[in-house]
């Protein structure tokens, strides 16, 4: 398989015999020019002081890229792993990231910020666009950019008019359907309408009942509207929908060094209905342009989990979530990028309102294991035919949550041009609140038979309220050296946070502790080994905010008459507080947030893209070093060990070939080969876990005719093994593969 692959690479960049590329054979003709950018930026990312990488909607399409995470590896330094389900959105960039809670990047889909990061693994289709800026974001974006930011522009009704279709199957019997129409009605008024579905049997097969285990379906809806009111006035309205249900999270037993087959006895799932919609209104003014972003976002998920994913009744977890979220942002800045100084200024702010339930359920199983083993075995150790019992057979640690946050922010940035030099300054002031209210507990019958005759009623319950409040400045410097319109060079310094919150997963295990405690206060004794870990709650429950300074040294550059285009960055980031995801020592239930001390990440990253005539090249390579410097888990110091779950290696390489054939049946077919290593991950703090680098390649071919394509693909053609996650859990090791080879096939039309 990997000979034939390589044939296919040589045979690609060897055949030059193709007549020049002509517009009329690519996917997408935009009727009219419309140069789209964030709309805090009068510039494209090339001419901006950051490491950066964007697509276009054909290299999307040609890399059959459904969701950001089939991303991975094609940006520098940037993971985003594909394991669990569509919630477990843990994105990972020069080091730092985090499995659940605040993420370290940012989203943005057509101006409009994603606040919910269980939102962000989402169905890619109709993408004008796609951009990934590395390094802090925070003085222009604020919260959770520390890392970067995502930017997705969807096709514009005014840039292209026109229905498209697409259909693909592929692989576990994967099924995705596409339809979009664009129309512009007049001069002054342009909408679209977009439908996505997909469906896939799943790839990974749960030996318990030899069902697979990670089924899914989903529907996305989305319509787009904008207005030219004048000349100095224009509004824009996205509206989004989407519905979700799977099965997923296929993690299997690890034993000695062995994979196990998964083999868990109780349902998993992830269902999720998300809503958004965005207004924008942009208004010129002689001397400065006005933007306002508002925005209403709803998000009601509901996970269950075998949380021991073992074939034993041990406990379950249900956790459901309600999210309102709605944002406002003003911004002014000046018109002109060409004068001397440039300026643009921006007030923020955000309320989000999310309810919660989170019931653990504890089984037979869990009852004897977790609560009852290790105080029975003291017991009898002194009287061998007594023993505590709980009557219930099974019975549920209720947790319910209400979590408001809100936040206000204003910010300035200024660019002063002189002469070939850019030097731009920026601030921002940031201040959140955040609350959680919590009742949680549970009431169970127990029995001692020393003591008692029959079993007895009690009750633990927790109650009550927390707040945290954060105020931050962001500040950020960076200077930069035009050579000429195509070469830069930069410089900055900047600081990131990504915010603190609570530990709502962690509540499980105080319940658990607080009843073993209740029972012994209940029977006025004390048996010392009925309690696996003393937490203060105070500080279990919540985690602070994490910080970084990010220095950045890099440059944009075009060689051989802009055939060759090469972007490069060197990066040192001092980061404190770091947020890590942890699960208690011992046979414990719950995972919390906590701050590591310090930790420094220091790297490099290049992308290079060369085009001639039909031949296109592309490459990425991106090297993260990122150590502990302080982080003491209260058991172990990890100084120096590498900072887990961010490979220290990913890279890629793509190579595209033309041959236009104009024939009756055939303008043109399309030769694409790809190839994405990554690694070392290591697993945990101690280091001693690791994935190993590897190798996946991936091709395709592009047959097309006017407005007909027709596409067969592959990705990991070589079936590679690997492991995308690993975790420890009770005292278990798990972990899950990376998925199989896939191959597809997809037609696509375009009705003019």
């Amino acid at each position: 398989m990997y000979k034939k692959f390589l044939f296919l690479i040589i045979f690609v960049l060897s055949f030059s015999t193709a007549t020049k590329a002509d517009e009329e054979g690519m996917t997408i003709n935009l009727q009219e020019i419309e140069v789209t950018t964030s709309i805090k930026e009068n510039k494209s990312i090339d001419e901006l002081p950051v490491s950066a990488n964007s697509f276009t909607m054909t290299q999307l399409d040609n890399q059959v890229v459904t969701s950001t995470k089939d991303l991975t590896s094609f940006v520098p330094n940037f993971h985003l792993p594909d394991y669990g389900s569509q919630m477990t959105s843990s994105i990972y960039v020069r080091g730092f990231g985090a499995r659940i809670d605040q993420p370290v990047v940012g989203m943005i889909i057509d101006n409009v910020p994603i606040l919910n990061k269980n939102a962000f693994d989402m169905d890619i289709f109709d993408l004008l666009r796609a951009e990934f800026l590395r390094g802090p974001q925070g003085t222009l974006y604020g919260r959770n950019t520390m890392c970067g930011l995502i930017n997705l522009y969807t096709l514009s009704p005014f840039a292209y008019q026109g229905t498209r279709f697409d259909i693909d199957y592929s692989t576990a019997n994967t099924l995705k359907i596409k339809a979009s129409t664009y129309h512009k009605a007049s001069d002054k008024f342009a909408f679209s309408v977009a439908a996505n579905g997909q469906h896939t049997n799943g790839y990974f097969t749960n030996s318990y009942d030899d069902e697979l285990c990670d089924p899914s379906n989903s529907i996305t809806l989305r319509s787009r509207q904008l207005w030219k009111v004048k000349d100095s006035l224009s509004l824009e309205n996205s509206i989004s929908f989407n519905l979700l249900k799977q099965g997923g999270y296929a993690y299997g037993l690890i034993t000695n060094e062995d994979h196990h087959p998964i083999n868990y006895n109780d349902e998993c799932h992830y269902n999720r209905v998300s809503f958004s919609d965005g207004f924008i209104l942009k208004r010129r003014y002689a001397n400065f342009d006005f933007s306002s972003v508002t925005s209403y976002q709803y998000l009601d998920d509901d996970m269950l989990l075998d949380q021991d994913f073992l074939p034993t009744s041990i406990f379950t977890l249900n956790q459901k979530q309600k999210d309102h979220a709605a944002t406002e942002e003003l911004i002014f800045q000046s018109k002109r990028k060409e004068k001397i100084w440039n300026w643009k200024s921006g007030m923020y702010g955000f309320y989000k309102h999310n309810t919660m339930s989170a019931p653990v359920t504890f089984k037979r199983g869990g009852i004897d294991q977790l609560i009852l083993n290790n105080a029975n075995k003291g017991i009898q150790a002194a009287f061998p035919t007594e023993r505590l019992d709980i009557q219930e057979q099974e019975f549920i640690i209720h947790s319910d949550f209400q979590l408001p946050t809100y936040a206000v922010a204003g910010y300035h940035q200024s660019e002063f041009r002189i002469g070939k030099w850019n030097f731009t300054a920026g601030i921002r002031l940031d201040y959140e609140k955040a609350q959680m209210t919590y009742k949680n507990g549970s009431d169970i019958h127990y029995i001692f038979t020393l003591l008692m005759n029959e079993y007895e009623p009690i009750r633990s319950w927790m109650e009550g309220k927390v707040n945290k409040s954060f105020f931050e400045v962001l500040p950020k410097i960076s200077v930069q050296y035009n050579i000429n319109e195509k070469n830069h060079l930069y410089a900055y310094a900047a600081k990131g946070y990504k915010a603190g919150g609570f530990n709502t997963q962690i509540f499980s295990d105080i319940l658990q502790n607080r009843l073993k405690s209740d029972i012994m206060t209940d029977l006025s004794m004390k048996f010392d080994d009925m309690i696996d870990a003393n937490y203060d709650t105070e500080k279990a429950i919540s985690y602070d905010p994490e910080y970084n300074w990010t220095y950045e040294l890099g440059g944009h550059f075009s060689w051989i008459k802009d055939q060759l285009t090469t972007n490069m960055a060197l990066f040192y980031i001092d980061c404190r507080d770091q947020q890590l995801t942890v699960f208690p020592a011992g046979k414990n239930t719950g995972r919390m947030m906590t701050n590591a001390g310090k930790s420094r990440s220091l790297g490099a990253e290049l992308s290079a893209r060369f085009v001639h005539e039909n031949l296109e090249l592309t490459g990425t390579y991106g090297y993260t070093n990122a150590k502990f410097v302080e982080f003491n888990d209260g058991n172990h110091s990890y100084n120096g060990n590498y900072v887990p779950f961010s490979p220290l290696h990913n890279s890629s390489l793509q190579a595209q070939y033309s041959f236009y054939i104009n024939k009756k049946l055939i303008d043109k077919i399309i030769l694409m080969a790809d190839w994405k290593g990554s690694g070392k991950i290591y697993w945990d703090e101690s280091n001693e876990k690791v994935q190993p680098f590897y190798s996946l390649f991936g091709t395709s071919i592009i047959l097309q005719k006017e407005h007909f394509r027709l596409k067969g693909w592959c990705k990991n053609i070589g079936n590679k093994e690997y492991d995308t996650f690993y975790f420890v859990s009770m005292g278990n090791q798990f972990c899950q593969s990376g998925k199989p080879r896939q191959i597809g096939v997809s037609i696509s039309y375009e009705l003019k």
